[in-house]
């Protein structure tokens, strides 16, 4: 029995006029892989994931992460990888001029997911 471990990002980034898209590519038993697209002057709301940790691998475009409630950010760009630990605030805001587009790995799968209440 055969099972698919190799993607293709590409085939999953989607670009929209409203809000980010958030595509699965896979989820298994441990992790949820998503591709997320990120238009210019979109944003994925500050979140914390109570049960678990979020990993970004940003592959193209650049933008404003969330580090914690009170809105700290730090710039993040093409090559960079973002963890976000179990329950620590995470979101981005598009302020580039291109979407922001990458993979999050979500571990385990059902890590949950809270909007952060502002500090």
């Amino acid at each position: 029995m055969s099972q698919q471990r190799i993607y293709t990002a590409a085939d999953h980034f989607v670009p929209s006029a409203g809000d980010p898209v958030r595509s699965v590519v896979t989820e298994t038993g441990h992790a949820v892989i998503v591709a997320w697209t990120v238009a210019p002057g979109q944003c994925i709301a500050a979140h914390v994931h109570p049960h678990g940790q979020d990993t970004w691998t940003i592959l193209s475009g650049s933008g404003d992460y969330t580090l914690d409630g009170a809105g700290a950010s730090q710039r993040i760009a093409a090559g960079d990888v973002a963890v976000a630990p179990q329950g620590s605030v995470h979101g981005v805001f598009n302020s580039g001029a291109v979407p922001l587009t990458f993979i999050s790995v979500v571990c385990p799968k059902d890590a949950g997911y809270e909007l952060a209440t502002p500090a």
